[in-house]
């Protein structure tokens, strides 16, 4: 499945959409799985909120579903992207899907 990207005003509307979609499991609360089990998981939608002024306002929206069919969310902020955090390997799924 191609993932698609958007950008919104707020993460709260991203939130909402994928909420929408069925995303609805918060996988912030499981980020160890992620870290542990990347292989288990697909980045099928992005939405990337930029605050307006300040750069610390970032955040990127991942809705993302496991190979047993859970569907969720996992919100990164600007300062998330840690050399072993989730969200980092997030951002590498997504990339891996960019060259195919």
């Amino acid at each position: 499945m191609d993932r698609q990207m958007y950008h919104y005003a707020t993460v709260s509307k991203a939130l909402q959409e994928l909420a929408e979609k069925g995303f609805t499991t918060d996988f912030n609360l499981e980020e160890d799985r992620i870290k542990s089990r990347t292989e288990d998981f697909t980045v099928e939608h992005v939405y990337r909120y930029e605050g307006e002024s300040d750069p610390g306002d970032e955040a990127t929206v991942y809705g993302i579903s496991s190979n047993n069919g859970e569907k969720g969310v996992f919100v990164a902020g600007a300062g998330a992207f840690g050399e072993k955090s989730a969200a980092k390997a997030l951002h590498e799924l997504t990339m891996q899907g960019r060259d195919s």
